[in-house]
């Protein structure tokens, strides 16, 4: 009977397992998009630190992160678990929001020409190299704001997940959003870490006598920036797919008219993935241009 017993409840254990690693996958195809958003500007912020200060920063910036799903995981399955209608809409305005966030990196690219953020990142430089400069304070500013960034693109990251289980019982939504979450920035973080020391890899390369170690360095330093870039890109192209495939599930009208459209197998899937960029896209400039109409407050010195 006790062995009975004890093969019972290793098969729940196991079933439970097998549920929350479907869940936990599907979650993070749902929240690609802003994963990989969060990694590219991570990186992005993070460089121009004193190569000696990268990791501790990064350290410093996922110890923020873990921090702050701490504090958003627990209110995620609250709202679950007392105000599940609220699910919906919060979805809808996380799918708005990647949608808007993607439209505006769009426009910004396209009118600025990257000339802004070349002007901050040569600022920031300056107060780095300037003798009489806080370092330290410079340093902290830099996390904080990391951390500020983090917040909002958990908060996706946690809503959205949270939108693709509401029919799994408590105690698997419980395993599975910790799991994600603490993937997210075990991974996140982790690549930044990689990515903010491909320079002093490729540099190290280079310095060494053998031609391959050379041409490994000099290959690692042109492609260095070209995967941020591309990171960028994808990040962004993701934003559109995710948000505009949420707000597709949101308006049924909408669902089903793509629904009827898109062919059976790969080509289908296809279909639906442009089709729900190109929603994601529409409903990004469409809020951009709301938000462009609003009255803009100006600054007190």
């Amino acid at each position: 009977m006790a062995g009975s017993s004890l093969l019972a409840l290793l098969d729940d254990i196991t079933s439970i397992l097998d549920d929350v690693a479907v869940l936990t996958k599907t979650a993070a195809v749902k929240t690609s998009g802003v994963m990989g958003d969060d990694l590219a500007l991570n990186a992005r912020q993070i460089s121009g630190v004193d190569v000696d200060r990268e990791l501790p920063v990064v350290w410093a910036v996922a110890k923020g992160s873990f921090l702050n799903k701490l504090i958003l995981v627990p209110a995620a399955l609250a709202i679950s678990a007392f105000f599940p209608i609220a699910i919906m809409p919060l979805m809808m305005i996380g799918g708005l929001f990647l949608c808007y966030e993607g439209f505006e990196k769009i426009v910004h690219t396209l009118l600025h020409r990257d000339g802004d953020d070349a002007a901050h990142h040569a600022a920031h430089l300056a107060a780095l190299s300037d003798p009489d400069a806080d370092v330290c304070a410079v340093e902290k500013e830099k996390i904080k704001g990391a951390v500020r960034t983090d917040f909002v693109l958990s908060a996706e990251i946690i809503v959205i997940t949270l939108g693709t289980m509401t029919e799994a019982p408590m105690l698997q939504q419980v395993l599975a959003l910790s799991a994600v979450a603490i993937a997210a920035s075990v991974l996140v973080y982790g690549l930044v870490a990689a990515i903010v020391k491909l320079d002093d890899l490729g540099v190290t390369l280079e310095k060494r006598d053998g031609t391959t170690s050379q041409k490994v360095g000099a290959g690692i330093l042109r492609a260095a920036p070209i995967m941020m870039r591309s990171l960028s890109i994808l990040g962004t192209a993701a934003m559109f797919t995710v948000g505009g495939s949420i707000l597709v599930h949101g308006v049924p009208a909408i669902l089903h008219f793509i629904e009827g459209i898109a062919p059976h197998g790969f080509l289908g899937t296809i279909t639906t993935t442009v089709l729900d960029a190109l929603v994601g896209l529409a409903a990004g400039g469409i809020v951009v241009g709301l938000v462009s109409l609003l009255p803009k407050r100006k600054s007190s010195k």
